[in-house]
């Protein structure tokens, strides 16, 4: 997944082309720095004057080119809500979309109802008469999006991923991860999250005094869930993930947790065998139970409903959840408007609904083949690459090409969109619109398990500025939403597109043979198909791109962590090198033009495309938090490393060797 930027391709609609009209090249001259040297940081050279121009707004942690998109975007969905607000007996897709809309926008009724809608459910958990009860108050509240104890949901079998099957992971936090609760240099931050939550339950009416005591034991109790869960480096190895239990080893591992009760009160269909993804949490879980008195258990499941909904509820609620998880953790200064708010809500909650309005309006119809045109041209650059690798065994490469072979490929929006119609959507109640939206989600995903997967359906909505590769599925998945400009100009010449569009392309193929990735099939199973010695080899040169981005440091006191960033990383470092073969391949043909455009060469036009999808300034708050909990490494640092990592940049812009974007001893796995 390229989360921070993706795909970009060919649709526009006329407004969207005359707010992104680029120079003649499709390099944005406007956003070089000439003062600075390209051999010395590529990333300035292409990014600074952009960076000078495009301060972060105060509603944001982070402002680039991909957010850019993304408001750009949300005008479209914005202007789609509104009409379906004023209209809505048009058909019963705008009788939704309106009804959520303005149930959202009608800040007065919300703020006016405070914590009324959230009340029932407040004295439902008060009503726990003993821990065996506790089971189907977590079955309630899991049913709502809730994050308690643990998570229930499910997913392609790993070892038999066409099927899909049952799914318990460890879960139940409040703080971004699990490394927050240890250590002296988070004391800072586990006291304003006790603050936090002591001023939220004090928002339901519980004093001050006892709101503290109540933090006091939440804090315990997701101290020791902390201590139980593994680490998100430790979850890219998916062997570490991967426990197929029967259901009543599962209950064994918990015994004072009554999972048959919860079961029933999830309606989750029969089934024989799960994935317990980290049983160790779940023994711990049982001694957690044990220990932590009712009262204490009530207020860990008070905290997470309230918490759930708090950006749901009147502003007292919103401005408390925003000061924390927005204000504290990421910079952010100031609450994104409200008609933002409620068009977020509405891609979260109807996310294919808003997507079919999205897709009619945004998306041009010739899209799809062109773009899988573009695919075509990396994947066949991919198979020849595999093809010649010096250090991969002929059995290994074999595997490898069948793997690629079976690669498919999703544009745009699924083939069939999910209906609503079951759903109660009302113009008045707008936390009820919520609690139905997403119990509806979590209920049709329940009921997959024991059924076949459908490898047609999207993961992201259609208006998403996002892209994704799913191991378990081999295929790669590009939502309307991305395709467009500044990752692809129709007007532009195909140097700067392959080094925007085609080292995206590239960069999700990758992901089928990243770290994790490359543990998978063609089929998706969880199978290993590497000789010994290719493993060692792989290992080898992933440890090199390890090393060198564990060096990078975005903020004083923090660097990014090579371990949890190595496949976002070596899948930058491979797609690029692909799009490159690419480039290539249209100057031999004379499909790109060998001129200069704009005084730059069609290398150089390269290299600028792909940095120049990366120009972002980010808050210091937002990057100490990142670096912890992203897999993605800050902007800045996928140009500077794919940079020193690809000779070609150094030809291209006559880099020296002792020179910052010359590597003396290069990285390269694919």
């Amino acid at each position: 997944m390229l989360t921070r930027s993706l795909l970009a391709l060919l649709l526009l609609s006329t407004a969207l082309t005359a707010q992104t009209a680029q120079p003649e090249s499709g390099v944005d001259l406007s956003a070089i720095d000439k003062s600075v040297d390209p051999c010395q940081n590529f990333y300035l050279y292409a990014c600074g004057t952009w960076l000078k121009n495009n301060p972060i707004p105060p509603q944001y942690s982070r402002w680039g080119r991909f957010s850019e998109l993304a408001n750009r975007n949300q005008e479209v969905l914005h202007q789609i809500l509104e009409d379906a607000a004023k209209n809505q007996q048009r058909s019963p897709l705008d009788q939704k979309l309106g009804a959520f809309y303005s149930a959202c926008m009608n800040e007065a009724a919300i703020d006016k109802a405070g914590d009324t809608p959230i009340q029932p459910g407040l004295e439902k958990i008060k009503d726990i008469a003993d821990k065996k009860a506790l089971a189907s108050e977590v079955a309630r509240l899991h049913d709502q999006g809730v994050s308690a104890f643990f998570t229930f949901s499910q997913s392609p079998d790993f070892e038999n991923s066409r099927v899909t099957i049952a799914r318990a992971d460890q879960g139940g936090l409040g703080l971004p991860d699990k490394s927050y609760y240890e250590g002296t240099k988070d004391e800072a931050t586990r006291q304003h999250y006790l603050d936090h939550v002591t001023h939220m339950f004090q928002l339901i009416g519980v004093a001050e005094p006892e709101a503290r005591k109540q933090a006091a034991a939440i804090m315990a109790i997701e101290t020791a869930l902390a201590q139980a869960s593994i680490s998100r480096v430790a979850r890219r190895n998916p062997k570490l993930t991967n426990h197929k239990l029967t259901l009543t080893e599962w209950e064994a591992l918990t015994p004072d947790f009554d999972f048959a009760a919860y079961l029933k009160d999830r309606h989750a269909p029969t089934f024989e065998k799960l994935n317990v993804a980290v049983p160790d949490f779940f023994k711990a879980l049982d001694g957690i139970i044990q220990k932590t008195s009712l009262d204490d258990l009530k207020s860990y499941l008070t905290w997470h409903y309230v918490s759930t909904y708090s950006t749901d509820l009147s502003k007292p609620f919103v401005d408390e959840d925003f000061d924390f998880y927005s204000r504290y953790l990421t910079g952010a200064k100031e609450l994104q408007p409200r008609w933002k708010r409620c068009t977020q809500a509405a891609d979260r909650n109807l996310g294919d609904a808003l997507g079919q309005k999205y897709v009619a309006i945004a998306f041009a119809g010739q899209s799809k083949e062109k773009t899988q045109e573009l695919v075509n041209i990396i994947e066949k650059k991919m198979a020849a690459d595999i093809d010649a690798l010096p250090w991969m065994g002929e059995a290994t490469k074999q595997q490898a090409l069948l793997k690629l072979k079976g690669v498919t490929n999703k544009i745009g929006y699924p083939e069939k969109w999910k209906s609503y119609a079951s759903v109660d959507i009302s113009s008045t109640h707008f936390v009820a619109d919520v609690k139905n939206t997403r119990s509806y989600e979590i209920h049709r995903n329940l009921a997959k398990i024991g059924q076949p997967v459908d490898r047609q359906e999207f993961n992201m909505t259609p208006p998403t500025v996002n892209a994704y590769y799913s191991p378990l599925e081999n295929n790669i998945n590009f939502p309307a939403g991305i395709l467009q400009p500044p990752f692809y100009h129709s007007t532009a010449d195909m140097a700067v597109n392959f080094g925007g569009i085609g080292a995206v392309i590239g960069h999700e193929l990758t992901h089928g043979f990243d770290d994790q990735g490359r543990q998978y099939d063609a089929d998706g199973n969880l199978r290993d198909w590497w000789s010994k010695q290719d493993d060692e080899e792989f290992r080898k040169r992933a440890d090199c791109i390890v090393n060198e981005y564990s060096k990078f440091s975005p903020v004083e006191g923090a660097n990014v962590d090579g371990r949890l960033t190595l496949g976002e990383n070596g899948a930058d470092n491979a797609g690029i090198r692909l799009a490159y073969m690419a480039l290539l391949g249209g100057l031999d043909n004379g499909s790109i033009s060998s001129a200069k455009l704009d005084g730059y060469t069609p290398q150089q036009r390269f290299f600028l495309g792909f940095a120049q999808i990366w120009c972002e300034n980010d808050r210091p708050e937002g990057l100490r938090n990142s670096v912890r909990t992203d897999p993605h490494s800050p902007d800045q640092f996928r140009v500077l490393g794919v940079m020193q990592n690809i000779p070609e940049f150094a030809t291209a812009f006559g880099c020296s060797v002792g020179q910052p974007m010359v590597s003396a001893n290069a990285c390269r796995v694919w």
